[in-house]
């Protein structure tokens, strides 16, 4: 066998080894040499994705090498399928001129095809479980691995200071999708993140798409406030023929980095930005959020309450506190809303600090039904000891009204502590989507049949529709402070003129009606003359203790205020 052709194949061999993928250049410089000594005038693949394809005649194409003497009437041709279906065409031409391949050639011919064939397929196949690795492919762009690669570089580097990470979560796409349907909601994202990729000039600066609608940037700094003009609010036209656009939105998170002392990770970056663009998404004030220090020990906070809470629930650590409804016009307790505080080492702790965050998963509605409880063991107390008992109003989450057995579950706990009906109320909030509304029309059927008091809790905040209680068979309705004026003069202004109306409609319904938020005897007149008769506030008391709220419910104490 020829040392010339075996030291050539070895070569070959030898360089392909050490090529990570396939560069086009790298292997046919590899091949050059052996082309020469197998005397091969051109050799071509061609590539097909599928059957399909080749009969259509769909195909890619790379001449490797080419002397320029190609002889095309003789060929040696052979046709490799790949476990994806894909067709590999490898097509090898002798020289013009010169005599035919002996047997001996044709086999190294057929020895240089399949060594080629192997290592491009092994080059293929690399290359796609780096796509499958790095990239997303719904949107073909990178993913999360990408970035915490491009951010292990730039932290290893020191150069990951001059850069800010942004993760955001586009609003409402669900409803997009739904408007203008999933492809055409898809072709939407793909322009609104291609305004971002277009401020992209830097090889270490990136977009990746984590999943769903949460994309992460890693960017440089000069460019963070354009990044965030576009996340604020871009209208995207997605179809120019009849100029129809739609404006995309998003909530936003950011990490500005700056160089410190301490060793910055890609798992520090990920946790400060996400940790960032959950309270975004959460907060009902603002759709932006920068990480800093603060921010860190307010999630630390967090973290704290969530891991307490499931022993202190065990413990019976919250507390109910009472506050009072007040007849204004005989001065006496006519009712009470349970309101929740947690007595943690010693400390009162105010629910502003653990109510939110309750609320950001499952555990207020533990809470909500501990509460309830509670106050259903303290009305059966008052029944045993012969006390006067009003009707108790109990909060519940709108986490609870997805629950389908949210009602039984709320019959059961005050028959188990065989509390009449009639002395329990539940407080529900506006709902603010469809499905919640529907939830919401079916639990105030099955309490309302029950004989369970409901009322509608701060009715006027935020965007109450009267369909809330044109809709729903509610017993109460109450009112935010927001509506209540708070100057004799402002009941003829156009916040008195609210309140006035809204008041006269919920009696016209046969709706009780309270005013929340009482604090003035102005305030007391003002619902006096518009003939709202229960007020709830500080005017009259704060949120009690058990012990003080059962002084208030003897039948000789009367408000002397």
């Amino acid at each position: 066998m020829s040392t010339a052709y075996l030291t050539a194949l070895e070569g070959f061999i030898r360089k392909l080894q050490q090529l990570p993928y396939a560069d086009f250049e790298q292997t046919s410089e590899a091949m050059a040499e052996l082309c020469r000594v197998l005397r091969l005038g051109k050799v071509e693949v061609i590539t097909y994705e599928n059957e399909a394809s080749e009969r259509l005649g769909l195909s890619s194409s790379k001449c490797f090498y080419d002397s320029g003497k190609a002889c095309e009437n003789g060929s040696v041709s052979r046709r490799i399928t790949s476990v994806d279906d894909t067709i590999t065409v490898y097509r090898i031409c002798s020289i013009e001129g010169e005599p035919e391949w002996t047997e001996e050639e044709r086999n190294r011919v057929n020895t240089f095809i399949a060594v080629l064939s192997t290592f491009s397929e092994k080059f293929r196949l690399s290359k796609l479980a780096h796509h499958m690795t790095y990239y997303d492919n719904g949107l073909d762009m990178y993913n999360l691995k990408q970035f915490m690669k491009c951010a292990h570089i730039l932290c290893k580097s020191g150069r990951i200071g001059d850069f800010a990470a942004v993760r955001f979560n586009l609003k409402h796409f669900s409803v997009v999708n739904q408007y203008v349907g999933r492809d055409t909601g898809t072709l939407i994202m793909k322009k609104f993140i291609g305004l971002i990729d277009d401020l992209i000039d830097d090889e270490d600066e990136l977009i990746c798409r984590i999943g769903g609608d949460i994309f992460l940037t890693l960017i440089k700094r000069e460019k963070l406030h354009s990044v965030i003009g576009i996340l604020s609010g871009t209208d995207i036209v997605y179809n120019e023929a009849l100029g129809e656009h739609i404006l995309i939105t998003a909530t936003i998170g950011v990490y500005d980095i700056e160089n410190t002392d301490k060793i910055i990770l890609p798992t520090d970056i990920m946790d400060r930005v996400s940790l960032a663009a959950q309270i975004a998404k959460n907060s009902p004030q603002t759709d932006i959020v920068f990480f800093d220090d603060a921010l860190l020990e307010r999630n630390k906070h967090k973290n704290e309450i969530s891991a307490n809470f499931p022993q202190a629930i065990k413990n019976r650590e919250f507390l109910v506190y009472y506050q009072p409804k007040v007849n204004i016009g005989s001065r006496r307790v006519a009712g009470a809303e349970a309101l929740c505080r947690w007595m943690h080492e010693g400390r009162l702790v105010p629910p502003g600090e653990f109510i939110p965050i309750l609320e950001q998963g499952r555990d207020i509605c533990k809470l909500d039904f501990y509460m309830l409880d509670s106050v259903c063991r303290d009305i059966r107390r008052w029944l045993d000891n012969g006390m006067n008992v009003v009707r108790i109003s109990v909060n519940l989450s709108r986490l609870n009204l997805t629950s389908g057995d949210l009602m039984n579950n709320i019959i059961e706990i005050i028959d188990r502590n065989n509390v009449p009906h009639k002395y329990i109320e539940i407080e529900l909030t506006e709902t603010t989507t469809d499905v919640e509304f529907k939830d919401l029309k079916r639990i105030i059927a099955g309490l309302q049949q029950a004989g369970i008091s409901t009322s509608v809790d701060d009715f006027g905040i935020g965007y109450s529709s009267l369909n809330l209680i044109k809709e729903l068979p509610w017993n109460v309705l109450k009112l935010d402070k927001s509506l209540l004026p708070e100057k004799i003069d402002e009941s003829i202004a156009q916040k008195g003129i609210m309140f006035k109306h809204t008041v006269a409609m919920a009696q016209e319904m046969g709706l009780e009606c309270i005013s929340e938020g009482v604090e003035t005897e102005e305030q007391v007149q003002i619902l006096a003359e518009n003939k709202c008769n229960i007020a709830q506030g500080f005017y009259f008391d704060r949120p009690l203790p058990v012990e003080e709220f059962e002084k208030r419910l003897d039948i000789n104490y009367v408000y002397d205020r």
